[in-house]
């Protein structure tokens, strides 16, 4: 894995985006797709709108896609219920990396590499240089298209814009974070505390 960049931008890490104030919250910018564009699945008019900031590197993130996010997807995303929006908040060099991978993949592709990050993620982050080429490689990239996607800077500032507006604007500090109609979760992100939160907006 070529590191020039990426060297570059966890420097750029540690001055953006790293404290968060606690901020009345603008709903039309909490909905405003990135700059980058949204990764998304569900239907823009769902009566419940879920936005989670994740690290893919952050172990409580994992968990939550394991034992949370397939639920939702199984129960809620796939019946066309509900719309559950997935941003970057990368803590770490390696987690950068991780979701400039998966925003490099097809679009199509995009929550399969990021279920296979989470689903390997102690493996990889234990070795990133290797470990997410590992990942590239089974999600159809070659060694070119690989290093290519890792030497965008465009890209790499892209989700750090992201990043960064999500500490600045909406006060989020770590991962997960999410937002249920523009409302912060706080305290448990268990698939109960979620269901008992939605399920009443959608008339269940």
């Amino acid at each position: 894995m070529r590191y020039r960049l990426l060297s570059v931008v966890a420097a750029f890490l540690l001055i953006v985006g790293l404290s968060g104030a606690s901020l009345a919250l603008d709903l039309k910018s909490l909905n405003d797709p990135p700059g980058i564009g949204e990764m998304a699945l569900g239907p823009e008019d769902a009566k419940v709108t879920i936005i989670e900031y994740y690290s893919a590197s952050c172990s409580h993130c994992a968990t939550f896609h394991k034992e949370t996010f397939s639920v939702l997807r199984r129960d809620y995303i796939d019946h066309g219920r509900i719309r559950f929006v997935l941003r970057e908040y990368p803590l770490d060099k390696a987690s950068l990396a991780a979701s400039m991978l998966a925003r490099c993949a097809p679009k199509e592709k995009f929550f399969a590499i990021i279920d296979a990050l989470f689903e390997t993620q102690d493996a990889w982050t234990k070795k990133p240089a290797t470990g997410l080429r590992k990942v590239a490689r089974f999600s159809g990239f070659i060694p070119v298209s690989f290093d290519d996607c890792l030497d965008s800077r465009e890209l790499a500032e892209g989700i750090l814009a992201i990043r960064n507006k999500a500490a600045k604007e909406f006060g989020v500090t770590s991962t997960p974070t999410l937002f249920i109609n523009g409302e912060r979760l706080t305290g448990e992100r268990d698939i109960a505390t979620i269901k008992s939160i939605i399920d009443p907006i959608l008339g269940k």
